[in-house]
């Protein structure tokens, strides 16, 4: 902090500034404040009261578990959670198919997957090759422009798109694709982030080593690479799948406490029923299928959720497709394919009696809540630790600074004369300068998954709109009865009085503290 910075403090906490600029006065040169007023370092010790648990569940939406009758499940990073070992196998097996299929240059062997590089939800312009993050407005966040393994500086992605707003015909189109007219890819899901991070390594490579290349071209090679690692099953034969399982003893936990209470369940995977029985079989054990009352694999999400044409297949013991007209759905069985029209109207499973996880948050999520009135709940795994980070006091001093400055700006920005319009250019240095030591606290490169600056990214505007609840993980609802409640906070509106956002969590919200005090 500046020597400015370590006296100014305020009446009150998290951007209410000093309403009387009589009451802040030189002495000595340094600016002081009266003896009512609360500083900064008195307001940590309160915030660190009220920590957030990392297991809770949060709510975008009112919900009662007491509706819910059937819960559905995706796989990969719902029921089950990979290691970031598993990464790194996707990251050198679509390196290799770039160099033996495509025929790159044999030198990007020499680039490693590095799990640090890259979050979610960042979006990537075809063209011109660049990796960003966006906020919920469409503005890109500027230092977080990268081309290859090296940042953009400002005034070059100003240039580049006049000015940091991208126009919502060149963003990604509502799945998050790439498609005709748009110069824009969203990476949404977490076997995305290999992806990313072999995209910036092979444009990294062809930039430092002056290497003619088109854009689009390089895109469209490593995405097919990624996705032959998957559609050709390289993934899965050369993982020794359960190797690569976390949390297993959770999720079998979850299952069993549903079963219990007589819920109904289902799965709908993209991934094929070999893995899926694999992996179940380590969770829950060979008789998982009888937990299930529907398992469907290789669903081809979100196709599912649209097309009504692709009928239902059953899959036998062997893995062999027979060709028997699918009447019903049948508990024990593995089907493949088909579609949510068909599987609704062999169900019955319809409306707000549903509940489907799920860790994506378009093909997973928004055709369930936009048309067919499921509720929905998101697992997000970077959650956990995003909240650990939130919750040091490192952070929150940090954080409880940040916003006293952006409060003393807001307010004193209507003195005009000289001496005030430099002590006004320091703490707007200063604030930037505690922006990107936020940003540090969570990614070097991108920051937070939920916000950019102030203003929450556009991942996080997705989530709040196709999610009524979300969490970490799966083994959150362990914590919670299966009537349990979900109420959203009322946070204010930029128009309304502050008061609720001022008061202390309610009684019903989760904090830490209680978590480990039980």
């Amino acid at each position: 902090r500046t020597s400015l910075g370590k006296v100014i403090c305020e009446r009150r906490a998290f951007g209410q500034s000093v309403s009387d600029p009589a009451s802040l006065c030189m002495d000595n040169g340094m600016w002081s404040c009266s003896e009512n007023d609360i500083t900064c370092s008195e307001l940590v010790p309160s915030i660190m009261s009220n920590l957030l648990n990392p297991d809770a569940i949060f709510s975008n939406n009112e919900m009662s578990l007491s509706d819910i009758e059937i819960y559905g499940f995706d796989y990969d990073y719902t029921l089950v959670f990979y290691s970031k070992h598993l990464h790194t196998l996707i990251f050198n097996a679509a390196r290799d198919l770039l160099i033996n299929e495509h025929r790159y240059p044999v030198e990007i062997r020499k680039y490693e997957y590095d799990p640090d590089f890259a979050i979610r939800g960042l979006h990537y312009d075809v063209q011109r090759a660049v990796l960003m993050k966006i906020d919920a407005f469409h503005y890109i966040q500027l230092g977080t422009v990268y081309r290859g393994l090296s940042v953009v500086p400002d005034e070059e992605v100003i240039e580049m798109y006049e000015g940091s707003h991208v126009p919502l015909e060149q963003m990604s189109d509502f799945y998050g694709k790439s498609s005709h007219g748009n110069t824009m890819k969203q990476f949404m899901d977490i076997f995305s982030l290999p992806e990313m991070t072999l995209l910036s390594c092979v444009n990294e490579h062809f930039l430092k080593n002056n290497i003619d290349y088109e854009p689009v071209h390089l895109y469209k090679d490593v995405k097919d690479s990624i996705r032959d690692v998957h559609i050709k099953g390289i993934m899965y034969e050369r993982s020794k799948q359960i190797l690569y399982i976390c949390y297993a003893e959770q999720t079998r936990a979850v299952l069993a406490k549903l079963a219990d209470h007589g819920k109904k369940m289902f799965l709908i995977t993209n991934s094929p029923s070999s893995f899926v029985d694999k992996g179940m079989r380590y969770i829950v054990g060979k008789d998982w299928r009888d937990l299930f009352d529907v398992v469907i694999v290789q669903a081809e999400k979100p196709n599912f959720f649209n097309d009504k044409r692709r009928p239902f297949r059953k899959v036998n013991e062997k893995g062999v497709l027979l060709w028997d007209k699918i009447h019903k759905l049948q508990k024990g069985q593995i089907y493949k394919q088909g579609n949510l029209y068909e599987f609704l109207k062999l169900t019955g499973w319809r409306g707000s009696k549903v509940l489907y996880f799920g860790d994506h948050i378009y093909s997973d999520l928004a055709d369930l809540t936009l048309k067919h009135g499921w509720r929905t709940g998101a697992i997000i795994p970077e959650l956990r630790s995003e909240l650990k980070i939130m919750n040091t006091e490192q952070y929150i001093q940090t954080m409880t600074w940040l916003q006293t400055l952006t409060g003393l700006l807001e307010q004193m920005q209507v003195h005009r004369d000289a001496a005030s319009q430099l002590v006004l250019q320091e703490w707007k240095k200063e604030r930037k300068e505690m922006r990107e030591m936020t940003k540090g606290f969570f990614n070097a490169q991108f920051g937070s998954l939920f916000r950019t600056d102030q203003n929450p990214t556009y991942f996080l505007r997705r989530l709040s709109r196709f999610a009524d609840i979300y969490m970490a993980s799966l083994s959150c609802l362990l914590n919670y009865d299966v009537s349990h409640t979900f109420y959203p906070r009322r946070t204010p509106l930029q128009h309304e009085l502050p008061a609720w956002s001022d008061r202390p969590p309610a009684a019903g919200l989760p904090l830490l503290q209680e978590a480990q005090a039980k």
